[in-house]
């Protein structure tokens, strides 16, 4: 995209094309999401591409709906359902429409370039997603012909890490978003068959959902760190003020290095926010007040005392002209559904127990579900910084201690993004320090669970930097495959 002109969002578009159509079962092109776009002279802005609730025009019993409860021992176990009955209204391909037209300088065709190229010739199963297809192929990905073939060898073997995958349909499919744009997927044949698919296999997205969805720009939240503004995203989305709060919460203090009195802050300020969000946030019937409540909450001081799905896919990117672009989204476990000549399985939204714990119909149609992601801008003084994680609840916490790292603490951004991570964790018999090694959380005389080596369970951040003297620095996290791509030309 730099080599045709581009700048940071439309190589942020290329990039989380290939990313969500490359790694099947983390992801796929029926997901939502958000942008956080910072532009010169201009506050921070989230675009809300997230997954809204279907149904518009429907009245179907529950009888002739078909969502099906699985359990998955992947990430020590996991309980979600799955079917058609739990595939929300998509909002990702929308949200690049949007962030394309608005910011963005190549024509919306050569954004596809690279992903149909990949998609056509094949790609190799990335190693997070072969971890997770251990556990969730055959219950929920092989459920249909096209998807046991681009994953399962002919005998019913799945595919090892790095081996080719190719999914059928899928290059077509996205030629035809390129060559007709966005609507395509929402007004066009493949959404009016995508929509066919669903509502005859027993669920409820219509093409009223699809033609209905519109993108929404909110103001990014916005925290003072260290001299550094940082923006992240708004309610409806849970992640940009969870946060902000550890943030504003953690920051009250300086912080020099990660030693006793800093990490029992650390896990006192995680173990708070975390467990506001769990009581108050994830069930809320006034979710924007109740966030608020949060922030103000730890702009005072307070400590406040009141999920799961690794399916997530970012990107982060700037650029020399003042850019930020940080970009995350996630198609939930995934439903299992694949709308036959399409190659895109579809998201299972609506059956994340874990963030949606209203059941199947949480909200009227067209509401925005609850998330985890929080993509991320930072700047000062003419220095930039996008960043962005997957890792479910795991997300606000893994971001926070590489800004910490990074920018109160002075790490170059690779060494900020490789440093051990700790996150308080709840389960039925109390709290928890989930932490890598090289942190002394040991000391602290907390319930600990520690793991042997860093783990894709602590996120995986991917970060990109701009400074005026200093140019351009990248880092991916090795917790996670991913990559890196800077040119000073």
């Amino acid at each position: 995209m730099a080599e045709a002109g581009g700048n940071a969002v439309d190589a942020a578009l290329a990039a989380i094309l290939v990313a969500v159509n490359t790694e099947p079962g983390i992801c796929s092109l029926a997901c939502g999401g958000y942008l956080t776009v910072k532009r010169p002279g201009r506050d921070a802005l989230t675009l809300d591409g997230y997954v809204a609730v279907p149904g518009r025009g429907l009245r179907r019993p529950a009888g002739e709906r078909l969502a099906i409860p699985v359990h998955l021992e992947y990430g020590g176990g996991v309980d979600t359902v799955i079917g058609p009955d739990t595939v929300g209204v998509p909002g990702a391909v929308a949200l690049f429409g949007e962030a394309s037209r608005e910011y963005g300088r190549v024509p919306w065709p050569v954004l596809f370039e690279p992903v149909i190229d990949c998609t056509r010739r094949g790609f190799p199963l990335p190693p997070a997603s072969y971890h997770y297809l251990e556990y969730s192929a055959e219950p929920i990905f092989c459920r249909s012909e096209d998807g046991r073939t681009a994953l399962c060898h002919p005998d019913g073997r799945l595919k090892e890490a790095g081996e080719t995958v190719v999914v059928p349909h899928l290059a077509d499919t996205l030629n035809r978003i390129a060559r007709n744009g966005p609507d395509e997927f929402y007004t066009g044949e493949l959404g009016r068959g995508i929509a066919a698919h669903v509502q005859a296999a027993g669920g409820r997205l219509s093409e009223a959902d699809l033609a209905a969805y519109e993108v929404l720009p909110r103001p990014s939240l916005k925290t003072a760190v260290a001299g550094w503004e940082v923006a992240s995203n708004p309610p409806p989305a849970i992640g940009g003020a969870v946060l902000s709060a550890m943030l504003q919460l953690l920051s009250r203090e300086p912080i020099r290095d990660w030693d006793r009195a800093a990490l029992a802050r650390l896990v006192d300020t995680q173990r708070a926010v975390l467990d506001y969000r769990r009581r108050r946030l994830d069930d809320s019937d006034s979710l924007e007040a109740d966030a608020r409540a949060l922030l103000r909450a730890a702009l005072r001081g307070e400590l406040p005392r009141a999920g799961e799905s690794s399916a997530t896919c970012h990107v982060s990117a700037v650029d020399a002209d003042g850019l930020a672009c940080s970009v995350t989204v996630s198609a939930g476990y995934g439903s299992g559904d694949m709308a036959p000549g399409t190659g895109i399985w579809l998201n299972n939204s609506l059956g994340e127990l874990e963030l949606n714990k209203r059941g199947l119909e949480p909200a009227p149609p067209g509401s925005r579900l609850r998330s985890n992601m929080a993509p991320t801008v930072a700047w000062r003084d003419g220095e930039l910084l996008a960043i962005g994680s997957p890792g479910a609840d795991r997300i606000t916490t893994a971001i926070l201690q590489v800004l910490v790292n990074h920018l109160v603490l002075g790490q170059a951004l690779q060494q900020a993004v490789d440093a051990p991570r700790a996150h308080v964790e709840f389960t039925d018999d109390g709290w928890r320090v989930a932490h890598e090694p090289g942190l002394a959380i040991d000391e602290l005389g907390v319930p600990a669970r520690p793991f042997p080596s860093p783990s894709m369970f602590f996120g995986g951040v991917g970060a990109a930097a701009w400074h005026p003297a200093r140019g351009f620095s990248v880092a991916a996290d090795p917790r996670r495959s991913g990559g890196t791509w800077h040119s000073d030309g």
